[in-house]
């Protein structure tokens, strides 16, 4: 990959969470990301394509993640563990159209060995802290399919409810929605603005 994003508005390198550092996806995590890729429930609830092998899945995968960093569309952070340098899984917020509105998602995935472990919350509240205290947008979204209990699960910890199904890149998805506002009446409510 080894690009310059135009624009890091959008993303997290350099920031980090309790457990967690976030970086830029570059060329040497393809490996990693391959197994990801291979693993039969990783893609089912993302870009379900079972005529693809886990190579090309993941250079698809990758291809992606370089569009968005050059055009200015966000994209994902590759996750490490601070503690053990492991990589965890990608997460990030990135440019997205929901019946052809444009919306900004946090997106997250995790490798199947470090699923369950809370990760994915992690990294998504973080991913939605940066972008309301930067200003990044007054409502942030994550796109799920049917049946994918896990990432609902992980948006509703995140403070989202359920909001419509839309049409996010041809595919009909469940929009979980979460507003500024809502953030900034929990963050009073719990004391964080007074520390």
């Amino acid at each position: 990959m080894n690009i310059s994003p135009k624009n890091q508005r959008l993303l997290l390198f350099g920031e980090s969470s309790e457990r967690l550092l976030f970086r830029q996806v570059i060329d040497s995590d393809f490996d990693t990301w391959v197994r990801f890729c291979a693993f039969p429930d990783s893609l089912k609830y993302i870009r379900p394509d079972d005529t693809k092998t886990a190579i090309e899945k993941c250079e698809n995968w990758f291809e992606r993640v370089k569009h968005r960093y050059a055009n200015d569309l966000g994209g994902m952070n590759a996750l490490i563990c601070k503690e053990t340098h492991a990589f965890v899984g990608q997460c990030g917020l990135l440019i997205q159209q929901v019946d052809g509105v444009q919306e900004l998602e946090i997106g997250y995935s995790v490798m199947p060995e470090h699923r369950g472990k809370g990760y994915a919350l992690e990294a998504a509240s973080k991913c939605r802290d940066f972008a309301f205290e930067n200003n990044l947008s007054n409502h942030l979204i994550s796109n799920i399919l049917d049946g994918n209990e896990a990432s609902m699960h992980v948006a509703r910890k995140n403070g989202m409810k359920w909001h419509k199904r839309g049409i996010n890149d041809g595919v009909e998805v469940n929009v979980f929605r979460i507003e500024k506002r809502e953030w900034e009446e929990t963050r009073r409510g719990s004391g964080e603005n007074n520390k």
